[in-house]
Order: C-alpha cells, then structure tokens, then sequence
C-alpha cells in the first residue's frame, strides 16, 4: 500500500518536451573550490553522484569559465578546450551512473574577475574586486559571445544534460543589460534592447549549436537591488527574449554581490523573494524557477503550491543533506539535516579561497575523504557534553554501531547552540537540534541529562570523550562586582531584565549577537521569530510592488531603531565586526549601526561603579552612564573534568569548545566530533 505524498507538488515530475525531471528540486549552482583543480574532480564527481542518488531532480555545477578572461580566477575552473573535456566526463559519468541529471553553469566574471585581465561593457571598477576591467571593444564582445558557444559545444561533448548561462548577480552578461555598468553608446548599449542584445545573441548561439533536445537555463536577474538595476517592465522583457531565444528553463537572481542587502543569509526570511518569481511566471511560456532561503521541503512545497514558480532552487541544503528529496520522499522530513543559512563553510570558505563544506554536515565535499563506516570494534563510549561537538561525535559513532552513552547537567541538549537560536535573524538554529534529537533516537544514543559526571562515573568505558565545552571569559576590572555587572548567557537566558542604557565590553561575534538580541524589544524576544517579509522590505529598503528601478531606487531603508542605547566596544583598534564571517559581518554590522548602535574600538577599560562605566579612547576618560555592563569577553574551555580524569588511564579524547574555546566555533566543533567518531 503507498501512502500520499505529503509533498506532491514539490515531487511531481516536470516534463520539458525532449526529456523530464523526476522532481521539482534543482540544485542551484554553488562554487566548491573542487572544479578549480584537475586533482579535485574526482572528489566533485563524488559530491555530485550522492545528491544525485538523492534524488534532486537536476543539478547545476559551480561557475565554469568559458575562457581566461572571464574566470574569476587567475587558475580558472573553466571549459574551453577539449584538453579539459575529460575531467568533466568523471563528474557527468558519476551522475548518470546514480540517475541524476546535471547542467554545467557557464559563469563570465566580468568585473568581479580577481585578476588583471578582467572584462566589462565599460571601465568602472567593482568595489569589491582589486582590478579595473578593461572596456571590451566590439571585437572583443564578439569574442567573449564566441566563448559562452564554444563552453556550450564542450559541455555537450563532456556529457551534460544542459547548461546553465549565467546573467544575474552582477556578473558579465548583467553587467551588459544595466546602465549601472554598461555606459557604451554603439549597439551593446544604450536602449533597453540595446543592452540585452549579449543575452539574445549568446542564447541563440547556443541553442543553434546544442540543437534542440539540450537543457539550457538562463539566469536572469529578476531583482538587481541597485539603483541603476533594470526597471520591472525590462526585466519582463528580456525575460521574453529568453523564451524566444532558445532557453528551456527562467531561473530567478536576486541582487548583485555589491548590494548591501542581505539575500541570502539566517537573518532573511524563508522564501523572501519567491512573490518577485510569482510576477514573471504569467509573463513567459516556459517554466520558471524560484531560488533564495528555500530550505524545507514543507517550504518548497508550499511555494509550488501557490504557483509561485514551477521548480524551486537550493543549493546550500543539499550541501547540508544529500538525502533531502528522498527523506521528503519517503515521507521522513524529520531526518533532513536544515541548512541553517549560516554561511560559515561554504560561502565564507569560497570567498577566502577554500574548499566549500557545511557547519551541520562537514562530509560535504569530502565524501571520499570523510565516511561514517560500521565500527569492526564495538566499544562502549562516554561523551560528556551535549554541546554541537558532543553531539556530532555521539551520532556518529552511535551510527558506526558502538554503545554510546551522552551525558549533560542541563535539562536539554544543545549547549552554545541554545545561546545562539535566541539571537533574532538565529532562530534556525533550532533546526540543527530538532535534527540531532532526531538522531540521537535513531541511532540509539543512551542520553541522560541533568546528570553531572566525575571522573569515577567514568570508569569502566572503553572511549571518554570530553565535549564539555566553554565558560565565559572572566576580565580583571575595578567594580567587575558591581550590580550593573552581568554575564552574556545570564543575558541571553533571561535571568536579568537589562536597562534601557547598556555597555558590552567585547565586539566579536558574541558582542554582535548579544547587541542584536538587546537591540529588540524584551516582548519580542520571549519567543523570537524571523521578521516577516513586509519588515524585511521595509528594512531593507527594498519595493515589493516593483516599481522602483532596480526594486531600490528612490525607496528609503526603514530599520527599527533599537529599543535600548546600546554601546558595543572592543579593545582592538579599527571598526568593531572586522574578524566576522565574510559573507555575512558586513550584514551584522549594518544592521546595528541602522539601528543607532554605537561602535566603539581602541576602548580602554578603566572601571565600573555605581555612574557606569569608565572608559578611555587615545587618551580622553569618557563615562558611559548605563544601568548595565555586559561581559562578552569571549571563552574559556572547561577543562575541569579532563584534568580530574588525569593518570587515570582512561582513553580520552578533548574536542570542540573544551579543546578550543574560539567564539561559539560550531563548526569546527561538530567537524572536531564527526572526524574523531569516524576514527574510533
């Protein structure tokens, strides 16, 4: 007997005329780090082959070069000579072997190249590259339109269902189609036409050389998010232009990498940008795919199911869970590991120049290096710490087959990620425990909580892994006893009712969170939500009747003003929020400084009394007259237990806080447990 699916839109199958998808899941495209080295391909088509023997019914690869020029990087990625056809077979070959089907994105950096040699439809430099493009000539159009056929013609060679041209985030061909960078008078710029023409000639080039039964999806930025983006009514028409041009699929862009708004971090609400997908789908004929903070199969559903597109893209939960379509399929949605939209291993990692992986799954992109294999040796094991790393460690192993017992004095599992759910624009991080929770039950770990463990309980396990995490970094202060005095978690638990005047003595990521969580109404934080879309917008700046050029233009920001005066300070020179993560610190720091935040660096602490708290910045004594100081002053490991444990002959292991007290570091602690439990 089967049972109804409870995701039937989601998992219905989309006939493209020549061939169809089992599903409606794309996997969006998203730079690994392994397409940038011959080496590497086998490990890429590793990745691939497991999400396609997930089930995600097309799959889109990282950004691949068509030529030196448009690389983003001085040793591309890249397809444009046959030279490098073979490497790119292993990856179609391993897909079609696990019966997935797989498109090859073709990416021409433009300006947002990371070398001398870059291009643009003018000379103005992006703030975010190191490098002035040098304005093509007519010539120079032509051959860079010549390289995005010849990519076209080796990827058909190499074994792709299709592939995917990329014209939304700023990139080469957006840079064509928006006044913001394209300033030419000849036949490349100027009218709306004018400026798309790139677009129509690339995609009609393609689709004469790919013939008829190719996959060509074309990326269009539906939403620049810039002022001098593209009005509503020409994005509808190059969108047309696409249809008649040749492309079997619509995908949705959102924003340029230069924008200063947040597309696709925690702190964006679930499906923020599918109403702008919604408008194009009666505009075309072909079908539409909606992308960004997609990450449930509950959330795709009921995207699909309102109409809003005819496909959903994620690209980051399927790095967070390879099995996400067929636990959604086989009815177990519980088992899905939520990407949490933190950014910290897989676009932080990118930007930085290193291999993509995932907080909450640190397989990703290590599927031939990091595997959860049944233990030879069955031992019994102790895990004290219910912490990210003990909890990695404890499922892992538990998975592999041992006896694992996981102990905790707190009454529930979590350790620093309960701190973290409660910061707004954080609350998925409660996924992250609903997951383990999950697994703790499936695989038959032995949880006790409320249980405090000494170093005689312990005898007798064959393994004792110590994930006893952190304690708070104490400072040595005259006044640190005062009233005004109070620890962060003290905060983020609620144990004290903070004033409306407050000083945090620590600006690095746990300042930042706990300026954030201070800076919503106490109301509001009793039971943190994410924002709504309409506050997002609003936030933001950002139209949503899509009027505005750009969906920006002439619309002003509206950020909430903090409910309290709130001075963040550190002790290092320079702006507070430099060492946060890449993609998404700048997002932190705007949103506090929107917000009437002061941010104060090279702050020299004096004392505390009953007036505040004393400070000196180069030499000038200021007095801050708050009713409360925060210490977040970072982290200390608890190493109480371990030093307890010490000649006893026990086999210990110490990982995640308690071996490195970095601030709130869940990914290197659920890494640290997964690694050691895949060892043991």
């Amino acid at each position: 007997m089967t049972t109804k699916s409870r995701f039937p839109h989601m998992l219905a199958p989309l006939d493209l005329g020549f061939t169809t998808l089992k599903n409606r899941v794309l996997m969006g495209s998203m730079h690994t780090g392994l397409e940038d080295h011959k080496k590497d391909f086998p490990k890429l088509a590793a990745y691939f082959a497991e999400r396609a023997a997930g089930e995600v019914g097309l799959m889109v690869t990282g950004g691949i070069a068509p030529g030196l020029r448009g690389s983003l990087m001085p040793f591309p990625s890249g397809l444009f000579n046959r030279l490098q056809v073979p490497r790119h077979k292993l990856v179609t070959s391993a897909v079609h072997e696990a019966d997935g089907k797989i498109c090859m994105q073709i990416l021409h950096g433009g300006r947002y190249s990371y070398h001398p040699l870059s291009v643009a439809p003018s000379a103005i430099q992006s703030p975010i590259t190191p490098f002035k493009p040098k304005a093509l000539s007519s010539r120079g159009v032509e051959k860079e339109i010549q390289s995005f056929v010849r990519a076209t013609r080796l990827a058909l060679e190499a074994g792709y269902d299709g592939v995917e041209i990329m014209g939304s985030e700023g990139y080469f061909i957006n840079e064509f189609t928006t006044t913001h960078v394209n300033k030419r008078t000849d036949k490349w710029g100027g009218s709306t036409r004018n400026r798309y023409r790139i677009a129509e000639e690339i995609l009609n080039r393609c689709r004469e050389e790919a013939g008829k039964d190719f996959i060509i999806i074309y990326r269009l930025s539906m939403l620049d998010l810039l002022p001098e983006g593209n009005s509503w009514d020409e994005v509808v028409e190059q969108a047309k232009m696409a249809e008649s041009s040749g492309a079997t699929l619509l995908n949705t862009g959102i924003g340029w990498h230069e924008a200063r708004i947040p597309t696709i971090a925690t702190m964006v609400p679930r499906g923020a940008f599918t109403w702008v997908t919604a408008r194009m789908r009666p505009e075309v004929n072909i079908p539409v795919i909606t992308t960004n903070r997609i990450n449930t199969p509950q959330v795709a559903e009921d995207i699909l199911a309102r109409g809003d597109a005819d496909m959903v893209s994620m690209a980051r939960p399927l790095l967070a869970d390879a099995e996400f379509v067929k636990k959604a399929r086989r009815g177990r949605p519980e088992e899905i590991n939520i990407c949490i939209a933190c950014n910290q291993a897989c676009l932080d990692h990118t930007f930085k120049g290193k291999t993509c992986s995932c907080l909450v799954n640190p397989r990703a992109c290590r599927e031939t290096e990091l595997n959860y294999l049944p233990a030879k040796d069955i031992k019994a094991m102790a895990v004290v710490g219910a912490g990210p790393a003990g909890l990695a460690f404890a499922t892992v192993a538990a998975g592999r087959g041992h006896r694992v017992s996981l102990f905790d004095q707190s009454d529930e599992i979590g350790g620093q990620f309960n701190m973290a759910k409660k910061i707004p624009g954080k609350e998925e991080f409660s996924f992250s425990l609903d997951y383990f929770r999950d697994e703790l039950d499936r695989v038959e770990v032995d949880l006790q909580l409320n249980t405090r463990m000494s170093a005689e309980d312990l005898a007798g396990y064959d393994e004792v892994i110590l994930a006893t995490g952190v304690h708070p970094r104490q400072i040595d202060l005259p006044g640190i006893d005062n009233s005004k005095v109070v620890s962060y978690i003290d905060v983020l638990n609620r144990k004290v009712r903070i004033g409306p005047r407050v000083a945090l003595i620590g600006a690095g990521g746990i300042g930042f969170d706990v300026a954030e969580f201070l800076s919503h109404p106490d109301e509001e934080q009793a039971e943190t939500s994410p924002d709504t879309l309409e506050e997002f917008a609003a936030e933001w700046g950002i139209d949503l009747t899509l009027q505005a050029r750009g969906g920006v233009e002439g619309v002003k920001a509206q950020p909430p003003k903090s409910a309290r005066e709130i001075w963040l300070l550190q002790r290092k020179a320079g702006k507070p929020g430099k060492t946060l993560g890449k993609t998404t610190g700048w997002i932190h720091r705007l949103s506090l400084r929107n917000r009437g935040v002061h941010m104060l660096g090279s702050v020299t602490y004096e004392s505390i009394d009953d007036q505040g708290l004393h400070i000196s910045i180069n030499g000038e004594k200021q007095l801050l007259e708050v009713d409360h100081v925060v210490i977040c002053a970072g982290q200390v490991s608890n190493l109480d237990l371990f030093k307890s444990l010490e000649g006893r002959g026990l086999s210990t292991h110490v990982i995640g806080g308690a071996k490195k007290a970095a601030e709130l570091d869940a990914k290197y602690a659920i890494r640290e447990g997964s690694e050691l439990a895949a060892r043991l």
